[in-house]
C-alpha cells in the first residue's frame, strides 16, 4: 500500500509553477512511501535522512525537499511523535490529527514545512524548505481573505478535483 501526501503535492506543485514540469514518483521500497517530486525543480541529490528516503535540492541550492521515512516502533501518536522532535518555537502553521502532523514556519528567512503520516509501524514524512522572499514564485498562491483553489494531485500525477483550502503558513506582513 502506498503513503500518498495530496497536500504535499499541492504545495509542491505551486512550487514549480514557474518551471516547465516534470514529476516522477519516489518510492521508499522498505515502508510503503510514495511521493510525487518536481524533478525539473529538485534536480540535485543531497543526502540521505534519518531512516529511510532521500534529500534533493534545487540546482541553485536554495531550496530542497526531503522524502523520508522512519520506524515507529513505538506506536508513537503524532502529537508525541513531534514533541519529541523539538520544534522549533515560533511555528506559524500547525495541525495534528490522528494519522498526521503539518508544521511550517520560517526560519533564517526560510519557509519550512514538514508533513507526517502515520500509518503500518512508520512515520512517512515530507520535508520542504524554500526561500521566503520567493514565496510569490514559489509558495502556495493564497490570499489572507480569499483562499486561492490549488492543484492537487494524486501519487499516480492525475490532478485532483480543486480545493479552496490553503496553508495558515504565510509570513507575517
Amino acid at each position: 500500500m502506498k503513503t500518498t501526501f495530496a497536500a504535499v503535492a499541492a504545495l509542491l506543485a505551486t512550487l514549480s509553477a514557474a518551471q516547465a514540469e516534470s514529476w516522477t514518483a519516489y518510492r521508499i521500497a522498505e515502508s510503503g512511501t510514495s511521493v510525487d517530486i518536481p524533478v525539473s525543480l529538485f534536480t540535485e541529490l543531497a543526502g540521505k535522512p534519518d531512516g529511510f528516503g532521500q534529500q534533493f535540492r534545487t540546482s541553485d541550492g536554495r531550496a530542497d525537499l526531503t522524502v523520508q521515512a522512519v520506524s515507529n516502533s513505538q506506536g508513537l501518536s503524532p502529537a508525541a511523535f513531534l514533541a519529541r522532535k523539538s520544534p522549533p518555537s515560533g511555528i506559524i502553521y500547525k495541525r495534528v490529527a490522528p494519522n498526521f502532523f503539518v508544521v511550517s514556519s520560517i526560519k533564517r528567512d526560510k519557509i519550512w514545512y514538514d508533513r507526517c503520516n502515520f500509518s503500518r509501524g512508520y512515520v512517512h514524512c515530507v520535508l520542504i524548505n524554500y526561500p521566503a522572499g520567493r514565496k510569490a514564485a514559489m509558495g502556495p498562491r493564497c490570499h489572507a481573505d480569499q483562499p486561492q483553489p490549488q492543484r492537487r494531485l494524486n501519487s499516480s500525477g492525475k490532478e485532483l478535483p480543486e480545493t479552496s483550502s490553503c496553508p495558515s503558513h504565510e509570513a507575517p506582513a
